[in-house]
């Protein structure tokens, strides 16, 4: 059978079904894992390097960490992430890192005709295994994509009572808030919770003249909302035009919002927030 070029696919096994000549290998395709190949001019995307690792460890090793995370939808993962295999092969090539860990059968699913952590198991490593607030952003950006439940994820802990990392799990699960859009929503929203403000809600739906704007946090009950705003809110003309538009709609009904780009300090920001709350909470 022809591999499909634009795909990794196993050396030897594209030799001995003749589907290519040792030239048209040597010349046309490059090794991007030891007898793993793609054409020369293919530029990997972390989901074809996950594929590429997984046929490296003859398809009997289970993706775990932030590489399942991409595989179940997770974003703001970037394409050179180093991908983790649970696997008994050692001496893992560039880019690839091999664990021994214990895997249950109720912690393990298929994705792309991969074997890959669940979720909840995925949650479980990297919310143990990564620096505490980048865990929350990683786990508030998987269960955007898998609707996780941190008490599912407590229950795969249950199972694995001597784990590194424990306590660190535990920290990251009660600030995780699927609300978050961005790695950058969830450093601003723990920001906020750090400096002791009440926790916000994220994602406020409020309904405008025949629309609903959603916002990125904020008290409801204050009517206070602080945004991030990306470069493109700046950059696009058209993207300027609507967030001027929303601000007035929004200013009109009576809500106040703090709007944080990159770069502000966060000593700024905070007495920016406390003083907005700190004047709704005396006029009520």
């Amino acid at each position: 059978m022809r591999p499909n070029i634009a795909e990794p696919f196993i050396g030897t096994e594209a030799l001995d079904s003749a589907a290519l000549s040792r030239h048209q290998l040597r010349t046309r395709y490059r090794a991007v894992c030891p007898n793993v190949y793609v054409p020369r001019d293919v530029q990997l995307s972390l989901n074809q390097r996950i594929a590429a690792s997984w046929l490296w460890a003859g398809r009997q090793s289970t993706v775990v960490g932030l590489a399942a995370c991409a595989l179940h939808g997770a974003k703001w993962i970037d394409d050179d992430v180093t991908v983790e295999l649970v696997s008994p092969l050692t001496r893992p090539p560039p880019g690839v890192l091999t664990r021994r860990d214990t895997l249950l059968p109720v912690e393990l699913t298929t994705v792309n005709g991969m074997a890959v952590t669940t979720p909840e198991r995925t949650a479980f490593d990297v919310g143990r295994r990564e620096p505490d607030r980048v865990a929350v952003a990683r786990l508030d950006a998987l269960a955007r994509a898998t609707n996780l439940k941190p008490d599912r994820v407590i229950a795969i802990a249950e199972q694995h009572p001597g784990a590194r990392g424990l306590r660190r799990l535990e920290t990251a699960l009660e600030l995780v808030d699927a609300g978050a859009q961005s790695p950058r929503e969830t450093y601003l929203r723990l920001l906020l919770i750090d400096a002791g403000l009440p926790r916000p809600q994220t994602q406020i739906a409020v309904p405008v003249e025949g629309t609903t704007y959603y916002l990125d946090m904020g008290w409801p009950d204050l009517m206070v909302a602080v945004e991030y705003d990306g470069e493109h809110h700046r950059t696009d003309p058209l993207q300027y035009r609507k967030d001027i538009r929303r601000l007035e709609s929004l200013a009109r009904m009576g809500w106040v919002v703090i709007r944080v780009i990159a770069g502000d300090h966060p000593s700024g920001i905070l007495a920016r927030v406390r003083r907005a709350l700190d004047a709704r909470e005396s006029s009520v």
